[in-house]
């Protein structure tokens, strides 16, 4: 899946945000909501652009509450429920009034961004986080978002991969599940 190289940095910032910014568990452990929601977003929009500016702990608030909702496209595709994926990714592309406008800034050529001038940090990445989602969901690669699925751990993830069978957030939760079912098969013995 390889729409542009900008919209799926794009994609990998969404699934960034949902992970650092929404309280779950992780590879096995709790994992509280952020106590500076500004140092996680930051730190989720780091790990795709590496010159990101701080956040605000206001802005990060904001971000934490897009998501959340950014969350439910996930967990609605995880459980099959393609039109209630849509459906909220729709909602978010309305409120945000995303649309399409070619931007050349620090030192980029021309690429599409999906925000106006002039918008919140917020308001702005949930406009091309919704966008982003709308193009993978419009695809026939609607069903490569997912939600982990190793036991405790319910991070999200886009399966890049080339048969389109991941299942898991990270190595670490497929190397947890493989080893737990080895020990279980070795104890049965």
């Amino acid at each position: 899946m390889d729409y542009n190289s900008h919209t799926d940095a794009v994609v990998r910032v969404t699934v960034a945000l949902v992970n650092a910014l929404t309280p779950g568990e992780q590879r096995g452990r709790a994992f509280p909501a952020p106590a500076d929601a500004g140092a996680a977003a930051a730190e989720g929009l780091g790990s795709v652009y590496s010159s990101y500016r701080e956040i605000t702990a206001e802005e990060g608030a904001e971000l934490a509450e897009v998501a959340a909702r950014l969350r439910m496209v996930f967990a609605a595709v995880a459980a099959g429920d393609i039109d209630a994926a849509a459906t909220r990714v729709n909602e978010l592309l309305e409120e945000t009034r995303a649309r399409p406008l070619l931007e050349k800034h620090d030192g980029e050529p021309w690429h599409l961004h999906f925000h106006g001038r002039g918008g919140t940090m917020a308001g702005d990445w949930a406009a091309s986080c919704a966008t982003g989602l709308a193009i993978v969901l419009g695809s026939e690669f609607s069903d490569r978002l997912g939600v982990c699925t190793a036991p405790h751990c319910d991070r999200v993830y886009v399966d890049v991969s080339r048969n389109g069978t991941r299942r898991f957030c990270s190595t670490a939760c497929q190397n947890r599940v493989k080893t737990a079912a080895f020990r279980a098969r070795t104890k049965a013995d």
